[in-house]
């Protein structure tokens, strides 16, 4: 049996996708679909049983669950405006604790979600050596989260014994229950649906063109490919980045998008809220030679491809999610 938490969310459902390509259907999905719209993600999967959240750890600790290979821990808030902080130590740090216990103890693979969250602002790089990790600072409550758990790990000698992904901007299919967290290309579809043009933020530092920001964009079928190569590599094992390890600037995106749409570029400036300027990453790149030297292929997608495969077969189509 292959357990996923957050099995019903964007990275989840993914990678539940990606098992079903393999020919795997014996899954357990854990997740808490309460009144979201992230059951229709799960609809043109093929899995076992579906557990919620709160339900699972009392089951796993009681041995519910048998013959278990692995436990994909994608489960989380990933909101980085999540301002409950006591909610994010529980759900976020000590729950991915006990996951990683019972992995641990029952000799069980473990690979979960860290986040490039944890890099802060980018000014001591993007360079997922494990000797770095006491040093970055996370600017929201989220990145902490993660990266606390990430130090937790490190602590207790795991990292050469589980998979840690810090995971880049990643967007594509099965985004859609995330509301304002949805991908930049999710929301221009409709955008430029709707309207015919699309907003971005201006900058707020001269070195930086409006729309020149940069950002580490990733397509999840790319992402779900290296979660399904650490499942068949037990040998390899620490903290990896999932990026590109290739900036693109936020233009470069816009007009992959209206490319996409056979639409001529429309793009109009705004103000970027103030409660985000002083926070707000104008350059996020994953170093991916760690990834590399595994021997795991990082034959990504480029953004024009990724940009194209998501709105021509996804967002422009009536039933928009993997199956």
């Amino acid at each position: 049996m292959y357990i996923v938490t957050g099995g019903a969310g964007f990275i989840g459902s993914a990678f539940v996708w990606q098992l079903n390509r393999m020919g795997i259907e014996d899954i357990l999905i854990v997740d808490n679909l309460g009144r979201t719209e992230k059951w229709k993600n799960l609809v043109n999967l093929k899995y076992l049983d579906y557990v919620h959240k709160n339900n699972f750890l009392e089951l796993m600790e009681k041995n519910k669950f048998q013959d278990v290979t692995a436990i994909i821990h994608m489960g989380a808030c990933s909101s980085t405006t999540e301002a409950d902080a006591d909610y994010l130590m529980e759900n976020n740090f000590h729950y991915s604790q006990k996951l990683a216990e019972f992995c641990l103890e029952n000799d069980i693979r473990f690979i979960y979600a860290s986040s490039a969250a944890t890099y802060g602002d980018g000014k001591l790089g993007f360079n997922d050596d494990h000797a770095g990790l006491k040093k970055l600072r996370p600017l929201n409550m989220y990145g902490y989260s993660k990266h606390l758990f990430d130090l937790w790990a490190q602590k207790k000698g795991l990292l050469d014994k589980i998979v840690g992904l810090k995971f880049f901007n990643v967007f594509g299919p099965n985004e859609y229950h995330k509301g304002d967290m949805k991908s930049v290309i999710a929301k221009a579809y409709s955008q430029i649906k709707d309207t015919g043009k699309l907003k971005l933020f201006k900058s707020y530092r001269p070195e930086y063109g409006d729309g020149e920001q940069k950002r580490d964009f990733i397509y999840v079928k790319d992402c779900v490919r290296v979660m399904a190569w650490f499942l068949e590599h037990k040998e390899v094992n620490g903290i990896f980045n999932l990026g590109t390890g290739k900036a693109r600037t936020w233009n470069e995106l816009a007009r992959a998008v209206f490319e996409a749409m056979h639409q001529k570029p429309n793009i109009e400036y705004i103000e970027m809220p103030e409660n985000i300027r002083d926070k707000y990453q104008y350059f996020t790149e994953a170093k991916m030679d760690k990834l590399k030297r595994t021997g795991c292929p990082c034959d990504f997608m480029s953004l024009e491809e990724a940009v194209k495969d998501y709105i021509q077969k996804y967002l422009s189509q009536d039933d928009p999610y993997l199956k």
